[in-house]
């Protein structure tokens, strides 16, 4: 036994092919436990071929720079191969599923373990994962997704052929890939968001993006259009949908059966970059983004209003925490992580340069917030770190992985 601090560690050993050796800094949670089916409404929340449980599930699931998708279990430690997909060139998840992008378009992988969110409440599930098949497509692809394991769609845009696809969630549910629509489009480099049983897609003029256009999930036009020059970036909040335009930010919803489309400018007079990516713990209603190299721009979607932070250094990635501290976490060009006050960007915690290798070596490190703890892939290093933010930075955990983690998720969230 070894002691890095107050709290006892230990080291567990995985004698499993690409096995991970996990040296623990604090004690990890219990596993859980199979809910009560004592419930009075008997059947609320059941899901065909899953096992209902007690608490999330929460796992890192990565895929390695061969393509090999392996899950770490959070509570238990235990590490599961999942399969492998073709070598990945980007990663994006809802939180069960994991949509890599390869040569020949997005494969998926299910994760099989995912949380149900019912507003006022929560399910929590765990099932065999799998690795479920491949859309097709050409060039850059982005994804959006709604957050929901079980329900809504998937959007995915090929900047190459310019083709924007809607997926049926409840059918990936299912093992299933289902096209709800597929619309041929000027190749650009656009987005396709759902937003509930609606989707948002980018057109283009002369290869740019310049307009969103509202769909239902069968592909039939709303009659909503609304300008967005060069589209960059889309979240779904607590709120609504997010896309990302050169003149602020579109936020949108369903109220009733229509689907409605808000303008957030940016404030008069700003000459901060806009935002290419938001980031944040899932559900909550503020984001942030990176303004360039000027700082950061925090989007409450509930208020509607944009707040530019000063860097407290040259950053590579934000994201917002929305606690009741009003975190928010920034990875710096130097490999540090830092905490940050959401009010006035001030430096309240910071790690040591945990990822400099991966960062000098051109590998893109992944940080990821949740409501307890923030996840750090190293890729180079050959680690993830788990990161206690609201106590002083503190590593809480660390992950040595055998082979190079370059694309990390958080499931089961």
């Amino acid at each position: 036994m070894t002691r890095k601090d107050p709290v006892r560690s230990r080291i567990i050993l995985f004698a499993l092919t690409g096995a991970l050796t996990v040296s623990v800094a604090a004690c990890a949670p219990g596993a859980a436990e199979p809910a009560s089916s004592g419930s009075s409404d008997a059947g609320h929340g059941a899901v065909a071929g899953a096992e209902e449980v007690a608490e999330p599930q929460l796992g890192l699931t990565s895929i390695d720079s061969d393509g090999t998708v392996r899950h770490l279990d959070l509570l238990d430690e235990s590490v599961t191969d999942i399969g492998e997909v073709s070598v990945p060139g980007a990663l994006t998840t809802d939180g069960r599923y994991l949509f890599a992008q390869t040569g020949g378009g997005i494969e998926i992988v299910d994760s099989g373990v995912w949380t149900w969110d019912h507003v006022d409440h929560f399910h929590y599930y765990r099932a065999d994962p799998g690795v479920l098949g491949s859309v097709p497509g050409e060039g850059t692809a982005a994804v959006a997704t709604t957050n929901l394991s079980t329900t809504g769609g998937t959007g995915i845009s090929f900047a190459g052929s310019g083709d924007a696809v809607l997926l049926d969630t409840q059918a990936l549910s299912k093992g299933e890939i289902s096209e709800s629509f597929r619309i041929e489009r000027e190749p650009h480099e656009g987005v396709v968001v759902p937003v509930g049983s609606f989707a948002l897609v980018t057109e283009a003029a002369d290869g740019v993006g310049a307009s969103v256009r509202g769909y239902t999930a069968d592909g039939e036009e709303t009659g909503l259009e609304e300008p967005c020059v060069a589209p960059a970036g889309t979240i779904t909040t607590r709120v609504g949908a997010v896309i990302g335009c050169q003149d602020g930010a579109l936020l949108a919803h369903v109220d009733g059966d229509e689907l409605q489309v808000e303008r957030i400018p940016y404030p008069a007079g700003t000459t901060a970059a806009p935002a290419q990516s938001f980031d944040n713990r899932e559900g909550r209603p503020t984001v942030a983004a990176l303004a360039g190299s000027e700082g950061i721009w925090m989007l409450d979607t509930r208020a509607r209003s944009w707040t530019l932070l000063p860097s407290p250094a040259p950053l590579v990635h934000v994201t917002a925490v929305d606690d009741e501290d009003g975190h928010v976490l920034a990875l710096a060009q130097d490999g540090r992580v830092l905490v940050l006050n959401g009010d006035d960007g001030s430096v309240l915690a910071e790690t040591a340069p945990l990822v400099a290798e991966s960062l000098s070596s051109g590998a893109a490190p992944t940080l990821i917030a949740d409501q307890h703890r923030a996840y750090l892939s190293a890729p180079a290093e050959h680690r993830l770190y788990e990161i206690d933010y609201a106590d002083a930075a503190r590593i809480a955990r660390t992950f040595e992985t055998a082979t190079e983690p370059a694309f990390v998720a958080e499931t089961g969230r």
